[in-house]
């Protein structure tokens, strides 16, 4: 409504035969590097466009796949109780309670209209030793690449890595889909941080054929990255839709960027980029439009907070459109 009467004004100003100039007024801006950890409930096009260039060493996102379907979860607590149906650890009796199911329209007419503008803005905002990732399924991944190859550079293309599970139903009509897939690129080719060494490494799947001192250590991992969903009823799930599980952001976080390196992740979800981030010493902020989704992350940094009886800070905003002010002239 505030963006037509403007337009109004102007159309009137121009029948008058006078000019308007519409000029910005003094505001605080909504994040800057000085800030605490952030979460901003906001559109996060026009979120991204009042941040400053070259301000964040990564940036995740995990926007919708696009898959044509309302996507939707619903969180369970096991409880102890004597009138459960479920038998555990020395007879014990459990229930299972079910949450509220939570649920976002995952369905776009034009997916790429909407995504390329984003993902021109996490060019600029990276830092010059910056990465993306770029987090998709197989819908819509071929045509992501061919679009980040014009806006960073097909040289700038640094891996595909495939998150491989094994949990859901099966297809019996094709070869069932069990992976995700994550694009990366660098901001400039010539001068990346990636440090694979800092991952959590993964156990062997032959440790046989190996030292023991390999087995305790472990092996580094390739691009084909075997990590379980988040269980429907563990301790690290929120019931937010889609929820990625902290190990895959860790790895992602632990590999390219360092202590105190600002993280921006502007379809936030969960959280579970800044509960990553939060654990390994990263500073982060995190934008989501979704009234859902902001509620989620909010809950979910003030209980691990608490929890941790941690001195840190996150800072909750809702942002809005910068006001303007017309001027005759």
């Amino acid at each position: 409504m505030y963006e037509e009467k403007v337009s109004l004004l102007a159309n009137i100003a121009i029948l008058m035969s006078f000019t308007v100039k519409i000029e910005d007024m003094p505001h605080e801006p909504i994040w800057t590097p000085n800030s605490p950890n952030t979460l901003v409930q906001g559109d996060n096009l026009s979120v991204l466009r009042e941040l400053p260039d070259d301000s964040f060493q990564l940036i995740y996102i995990d926007p919708p796949f696009n898959t044509g379907k309302v996507q939707k979860r619903q969180s369970l607590k096991t409880v102890r109780s004597e009138e459960g149906n479920r038998i555990g650890y020395k007879g014990q009796t459990y229930e299972t309670i079910r949450g509220k199911i939570t649920s976002y329209d995952d369905s776009f007419e034009d997916f790429w209209e909407f995504l390329e503008p984003r993902l021109e803005e996490a060019w600029r905002l990276l830092k010059p030793s910056g990465t993306l990732y770029l987090h998709l399924d197989y819908r819509e991944v071929h045509y992501a690449k061919v679009l980040l190859d014009i806006l960073f550079g097909r040289e700038s293309f640094l891996n595909e890595i495939i998150w491989a599970y094994d949990y859901g139903a099966r297809s019996k009509k094709r070869w069932p889909t069990k992976h995700d897939n994550i694009l990366v690129y660098v901001k400039d080719p010539k001068n990346y941080y990636f440090n694979n060494t800092e991952v959590d490494r993964e156990p062997y799947m032959a440790p046989g054929l190996v030292t023991p001192e390999k087995v305790a250590l472990g092996k580094l991992p390739t691009d084909v990255w075997w990590h379980t969903i988040v269980s429907p009823s563990g301790r690290e799930k929120t019931g937010y839709p889609t929820q990625k599980p902290l190990g895959v952001l860790r790895r992602i976080i632990q590999a390219s960027s360092t202590q105190d390196d600002w993280i921006l992740d502007f379809f936030g979800g969960s959280g579970t980029t800044g509960h990553a981030a939060h654990q390994l010493g990263r500073k982060f902020l995190l934008i989501d439009k979704n009234k859902q989704a902001f509620d989620t992350m909010k809950t979910r940094f003030t209980n691990l907070l608490e929890a941790q009886d941690d001195a840190a800070t996150v800072e909750f905003a809702k942002f809005r459109k910068r006001p303007v002010r017309l001027i005759e002239g």
